[in-house]
């Protein structure tokens, strides 16, 4: 019998580069933002409009370390298309200020870089550190500029 399913995936750009800090505790995280747009017709005209909705994605442990890593070669940068799957999580915290605030991110368990490569090779960016507990990819046959919509 099933116990339930919490899994979500995107594909979208960085935000904003990638930042590992350390727990109290000395786990490591690292965290970026991805903005995931959304192209709609507005009501009533011809006219379309793009909707972005912007996800929080959070790696632990050995994954934030190579996440980490990725960003100091210079593969997961801000701009950077990827595509991440994880478990959402829906988390509650007080601010610097007081305020109680609720924040949704996605835990990452599966991260692939999907823009090309910048160094006019034309393929794709490679990184061949790949952790044996969670898988960080980049996927040199899907060419996401060749999907028709």
């Amino acid at each position: 019998m099933f116990s339930g399913l919490n899994r979500i995936q995107i594909i979208g750009n960085l935000g904003r580069d990638p930042e590992m800090r350390f727990t109290p505790s000395g786990t490591a995280v690292t965290q970026f933002s991805v903005a995931v747009t959304h192209r709609k017709r507005r009501q009533g005209t011809d006219e379309w409009e793009d909707e972005t909705t912007w996800f929080r994605v959070v790696c632990w442990d050995r994954y934030a370390e190579m996440v980490d890593g990725m960003a100091s070669r210079g593969h997961l940068k801000k701009g950077t298309k990827v595509y991440v799957e994880g478990r959402l999580q829906v988390r509650n915290y007080t601010d610097k200020d007081g305020n109680e605030r609720t924040a949704v991110e996605i835990n990452a368990s599966d991260i692939r870089i999907l823009s090309k490569s910048t160094d006019g090779g034309g393929g794709y960016e490679r990184d061949y550190a790949q952790p044996s507990e969670a898988a960080v990819h980049d996927d040199e046959d899907d060419d996401m500029d060749d999907v028709p919509f």
